[in-house]
């Protein structure tokens, strides 16, 4: 894994949309290295410095290896655009786009494994190393350096677990959010070994919603694999059954009967982290404390 400030990052869909051109002009301003854009039609022409290409193969051999391409596609075309990116030797990837579709997902996952690609999102705001680097779109405001790292599904919560850490002059050493879709590319055991094994990390702070099963197979590879301590935060403890709503929907629509079946509920992951020793918090705010607990018992 590259992630440090000559990181050559290329971003796939960077004249997309006026919020995909923010984006990759908002990765730049942060420091990242940002040294092609991929827009099919608009090659040959520059964004603020940016060179864009029609394909990923042009970009590569106009500017060298690249290592991770941030992907702002539209839903239906990040299945392509990944494979391109994967095709041209590109083993870092970061879908910002959400609502991909499931099988494209399917299909996706399983090249990123044949070719050991390190998929992040779909649905993310990507990763963050505060005043190093930005693949995706965090709001830089509420980070600051430090040895505090977060892993979360959800993007916003990310940021305020972020802003609360930031607060109790907590820094963050990296922040991901591995995405919002039902089918995503890397899971909590990924990062969690990677900032377990990550020398400017301290600590980590672990950021799950109801629904699936990714908390309880997190909480049972703390227990047995992680040595630095964890802090977890659950949402969605009262969401009411009903209609979906959005993202919400992911909270509130989580699978009533395999809930009943799997016991995916709230109360059997909180279960999970109690079992495996692991601090949960009531509300973010409460993270700051727990963390310096930990860290003043270690």
């Amino acid at each position: 894994m590259n992630l440090t400030p000559e990181s050559k990052v290329l971003v796939q869909g960077i004249t997309e949309s006026p919020a995909s051109t923010r984006a990759a002009l908002m990765m730049k301003a942060y420091g990242t290295n940002v040294v092609a854009g991929v827009s099919p039609g608009k090659g040959g022409r520059e964004l603020e410095g940016i060179p864009i290409f029609d394909l990923v193969e042009q970009a590569v051999g106009a500017v060298g290896h690249v290592d991770t391409a941030v992907i702002l596609v539209d839903a239906y075309s990040v299945l392509d655009a990944a494979l391109e990116a994967i095709a041209a030797g590109i083993r870092q990837i970061a879908i910002v786009t959400g609502g991909v579709p499931p099988l494209d997902m399917v299909r996706l996952v399983r090249k990123a494994e044949v070719t050991e690609t390190l998929l992040i999102g779909p649905n993310s705001p990507g990763i963050i190393v505060p005043d190093k680097l930005l693949l995706g779109t965090h709001p830089k405001e509420f980070y600051t350096p430090g040895s505090i790292g977060i892993i979360s599904r959800s993007s916003t919560l990310t940021y305020e677990i972020a802003l609360e850490l930031t607060g109790a002059r907590l820094g963050q050493s990296m922040a991901v959010c591995i995405g919002c879709d039902a089918i995503l590319g890397s899971s909590f055991m990924q990062w969690l070994q990677i900032l377990d094994e990550d020398d400017s990390t301290e600590a980590m702070v672990l950021v799950g919603e109801i629904g699936g099963w990714s908390e309880q197979a997190a909480a049972s590879y703390i227990a047995s694999a992680i040595d630095k301590p964890v802090v977890a935060y659950l949402a969605g403890h009262y969401v009411p059954k009903g209609p979906s709503l959005g993202h919400a929907g992911i909270l509130i629509n989580s699978r009533a009967a395999a809930q009943k079946a799997f016991g995916v509920a709230a109360k059997n992951k909180m279960a999970a982290f109690e079992e495996a020793d692991i601090p949960v918090a009531d509300r973010p705010s409460e993270v700051p404390k727990l963390l310096k607990k930990l860290l003043k018992k270690n």
